[in-house]
């Protein structure tokens, strides 16, 4: 009986084994695909950034073999018009998100709208905004739109680090004697002219609102989209009597004094206009 037994054991669980074996297989989990990755340099304007859309597009459809929907047409349109800058300048007036592009690295997928990146953008704009300490700047009578432009002139203008709370402070003390602000890159930014082009001489003596050879104040918008640390710069400038401001030789420092003779004499002595 016992020898019976052990056998019908030994049945079942072969049986049992047998079914175990036959069963289906689960299918793997689709791996997730590799994220695409778009990279805004800090002072791109909205029209470069547009340009590095066209640019990643080429690249995913050349090197991974996807048709992203991201396009340059698109995301142009989506940031002609907001009313964000309205908000910040306190006149409700629209106006483009020039300044507002938060300059990263995103991921995206083929996918991805050019309306979702812009979205993206602004939730990172927001974010390191909240790190801007703007008391100082109000108590100068700036807008958080004007901290945002001067941010934009700073980012155009400095390649040293150390030198974004310098410039700033140029910015505010012309601001504040009512001087023109003289930053080439303004102009630049008005007549759409490349730093590889020089700047005309009518287009210097113009009355365009972004010329600021000519006109003073500030520009109307942002001439860039600035990082975090020309935003802090621009809320926080260095406090020194400095006017004027030039290149250096180096291309990369700035010769800074208060002084327009030596201003004039440092241009002269190294052989710019």
């Amino acid at each position: 009986m016992a020898g019976g037994l052990v056998l019908m054991i030994w049945l079942v669980t072969l049986a049992v084994g047998s079914i175990r074996g036959s069963a289906p297989k689960r299918p793997a989990a689709p791996a997730t695909p590799r994220p695409l990755r778009i990279l805004f340099p800090e002072g791109f304007t909205r029209r470069e950034m547009a340009e590095r859309v066209t640019a990643v597009d080429k690249i995913a459809r050349r090197e991974r073999h996807v048709s992203p929907r991201l396009s340059a047409s698109r995301y142009l349109a989506v940031t002609a018009s907001s009313p964000m800058p309205g908000r910040f300048a306190g006149d409700g007036k629209r106006r483009s998100l020039e300044g507002f592009l938060f300059p990263a690295t995103y991921d995206f997928t083929p996918t991805t709208t050019s309306k979702q990146l812009v979205q993206r953008q602004l939730t990172t704009f927001r974010r390191k905004w909240t790190q801007v300490d703007l008391r100082y700047a109000r108590s100068r009578n700036l807008t958080p739109y004007d901290v945002l432009i001067i941010a934009s002139m700073v980012e155009k203008e400095v390649i040293a680090p150390e030198e974004r709370g310098l410039v700033a402070g140029v910015i505010y003390n012309r601001l504040h004697n009512r001087m023109a602000l003289q930053i080439d890159a303004t102009t630049r930014y008005g007549f759409d002219v490349p730093p590889t082009e020089p700047l005309r001489q009518s287009q210097l003596e113009s009355l365009n609102p972004y010329n600021t050879r000519r006109v003073v104040g500030l520009t109307p918008t942002p001439i860039a989209n600035p990082g975090l640390a020309s935003m802090q710069a621009a809320a926080h400038p260095t406090k020194t009597n400095y006017l004027f401001f030039v290149r250096k030789p180096d291309m990369i420092h700035h010769f800074f004094t208060a002084s327009e003779a030596e201003f004039n004499q440092y241009k002269l002595a190294h052989g710019y206009k």
